[in-house]
């Protein structure tokens, strides 16, 4: 008899839609699928950042509008709302908090690790807005807000050292 995470890998891998809300499987690891889930993002504006602003605006728009589908027909298909494994939102909030981050290491680590902060504490209005809001656009919103927070104290942070 197998167990449910492993009845639920086999569901996600064979559905499209499921593959792209699970973030290509890393929603599925056994321990901070977030966090995991995040790193699509960065891989995908690095993979972006020849093509300039005008490209990767255009990506963004694509991967939020997107995702409000996605995220909402995996959590229906699935028959639970914002699963800790769908982590397409996780996806478009690294991709956002990117923008404003320095292109570098360390100014990616920031980014990385202020997006994932805001995403885990939920600080006003992204508790509220996780809790109240349903579907797809409940499971975007909430980490696109903790993408603005995060934005906003890179921003800061930018500002403050120049």
């Amino acid at each position: 008899m197998s167990n449910a995470p492993d009845s639920l890998a086999r569901k996600v891998m064979r559905d499209p839609v499921h593959i792209l809300a699970f973030g290509f499987g890393t929603g599925l690891a056994p321990f901070a699928p977030g966090t995991f889930g995040s790193l699509p993002g960065v891989l995908l504006f690095w993979l972006t950042l020849p093509f300039g602003l005008y490209v990767q605006l255009t990506v963004a728009a694509v991967i939020v509008l997107a995702g409000i589908w996605i995220c909402g027909e995996s959590a229906r298909r699935i028959g639970v709302h914002d699963h800790g494994g769908i982590v397409w939102d996780e996806i478009a909030g690294m991709y956002l908090t990117l923008f404003i981050a320095p292109v570098s290491v360390l100014g990616w680590v920031l980014a990385f690790l202020l997006f994932r902060v805001m995403d885990i504490v939920k600080p006003w209005p992204i508790r509220d807005l996780d809790h109240r809001l349903g579907g797809g656009l409940g499971i975007m919103l909430d980490d696109l807000a903790a993408a603005l927070y995060a934005a906003i104290l890179i921003g800061s942070y930018r500002w403050l050292m120049t």
